[in-house]
């Protein structure tokens, strides 16, 4: 079911569709909005409803021109050229109303899509720099405009949205490492992949080896360093800006997972909800996290 047809059933309801979206398709970020006053969980709902309608384009699609054409409507809607169905969708009606309430720039969101334009195409990641550039223009984006929905922006908040969009994201390429491999798709960076002897060839073949362990265990690095970054940098933002990101105590316990020898990279053994939702619970009691 499409989003404008799931409006036409639940008119009205953009909000509780927005949540329902987010749960289903990315619930670390829906369980951290859990510990977020109302007003301002309904805005970042908003914000990851579209991200997660972006973020499946290239599940929903077998070739990329639909795709591409999915992604132009998005990028058309913010840019204000309207053109058929924004009032029957609630992810762009919540999107929008967010935009206005809390003064969101608009160039993050639309460079967001323009980013995932990669999804459509089998081209591997190329390089470290490349997957950085990626990441920073998506979840280290949504990171930032999380934020701003929380308290004035600052630049001590777009560092620390940086690096916590960089872990997140990082941590993200390693646990979906095997899925997107069963559909040819490569964002462990080749360049890892030949530093280390492997190639997307071997990647493809779905059987791990110690050549494609080293590159996953040199990204689960360099995640690490910004994880451990982001999380000395929350001491220096405001208290209320802090439960944005408390999926770094998810991601925090992600990598250590990852780090186990017996890991077996194209099995991933995702966390449960109530495991997620501990995990932020007891980080969002904590001093780290806390006001």
């Amino acid at each position: 079911m499409t989003a404008t047809e799931a409006a036409r059933e639940a008119p009205g309801d953009g909000a509780a569709f927005c949540a329902d979206l987010v749960r289903t398709r990315d619930f670390l970020r829906y369980a951290s909005t859990l510990f977020v006053p109302g007003p301002e969980r309904r805005a970042l709902l908003a914000i990851y409803a579209f991200n997660a309608e972006i973020s499946r384009v290239h599940e929903q699609v077998s070739q990329p021109l639909p795709g591409e054409i999915r992604m132009q409507w998005w990028t058309d809607m913010l840019a204000g050229s309207e053109h058929g169905g924004v009032e029957g969708n609630p992810v762009a009606a919540e999107l929008l109303a967010a935009i206005r309430k809390h003064r969101l720039p608009v160039s993050p969101l639309s460079r967001l899509v323009e980013e995932h334009q990669f999804d459509l195409y089998n081209d591997p990641m190329p390089s470290l720099a490349a997957l950085k550039g990626y990441l920073d223009a998506t979840d280290s984006a949504l990171f930032t405009l999380a934020a701003r929905v929380m308290a004035r922006p600052s630049d001590g908040i777009d560092h620390l949205a940086r690096h916590a969009g960089l872990a997140l994201g990082m941590a993200e390429v390693i646990a979906t490492f095997g899925h997107d491999a069963a559909r040819q798709q490569l964002f462990l960076p080749l360049q890892l992949l030949q530093q280390h002897g492997s190639s997307k060839e071997e990647v493809f073949a779905g059987r791990p080896t110690p050549n494609i362990r080293a590159a996953i265990d040199q990204l689960a690095r360099e995640a690490q360093r910004h994880l451990e970054t982001a999380l000395a940098l929350l001491a220096d933002v405001p208290g209320e800006v802090r439960p944005v990101f408390l999926p770094l105590a998810q991601v925090r316990r992600e990598l250590n997972r990852a780090a186990r020898a017996d890991t077996n990279p194209f099995a991933p053994r995702p966390a449960s909800r109530l495991r997620i939702l501990w995990t932020l619970w007891r980080a969002a009691h904590g001093r780290q996290f806390g006001s």
